[in-house]
């Protein structure tokens, strides 16, 4: 079914977005289209349905090179979509940021994508949503930097220094949440 979810998704990206002139918007909404759906197809969001959560991220990020914007705005808007859309259907949130970063990472890392770039874009997009969804955004900054950096560190040594490196480095993250949950990553 996971495979399954990610062609799908990344399907239902391309066609969207063919003769639209906003790309960002059309991937929002078939990310979180993608999400309702599958977690209404699992029956239970709070168990199987949550991994959909990673499927959808992936099959959207993979899809970057295809419609021509940057992987930091793909990551950010499909992951705000999919919290937003496990939101919706009364999901836990702070498990969707952590399933939706992991998508992000794991999308990047499949077409050989900016993990750093893919990483901050995660992040912002958690942010946004928790704001959007009435959630601590601190909460939902470590859970989706412990996130990105344990997905990235899977991938290797490399891949994870790179991770930490833009996340620490991004302007638009708060410094002292992302280094506090990036030492957190070490124990």
């Amino acid at each position: 079914m996971i495979k399954e979810l990610i062609k799908g998704t990344s399907d239902a990206i391309v066609e969207a977005i063919e003769g639209v002139d906003d790309v960002l918007s059309a991937v929002r909404k078939v990310v979180k289209n993608q999400v309702v759906g599958a977690s209404k197809d699992v029956g239970d969001i709070l168990t199987g349905g949550m991994d959909s959560v990673t499927a959808v991220v992936t099959g959207a990020v993979k899809n970057v090179g295809n419609i021509g914007v940057s992987a930091i705005d793909v990551s950010r808007d499909a992951v705000h979509a999919a919290i937003s859309g496990v939101s919706d259907v009364g999901g836990d949130v702070l498990t969707a940021v952590k399933k939706a970063t992991r998508g992000a990472i794991k999308g990047a890392s499949e077409v050989g994508g900016d993990l750093g770039e893919v990483a901050v874009g995660a992040v912002e997009g958690s942010i946004n949503a928790a704001k959007d969804v009435g959630v601590d955004s601190v909460g939902a900054v470590r859970a989706a930097v412990v996130s990105a950096v344990k997905a990235a560190d899977e991938i290797g040594g490399e891949a994870g220094q790179s991770v930490r490196e833009a996340l620490l480095s991004a302007a638009s993250l708060p410094k002292d949440v992302v280094k506090s949950a990036i030492e957190g990553t070490k124990e």
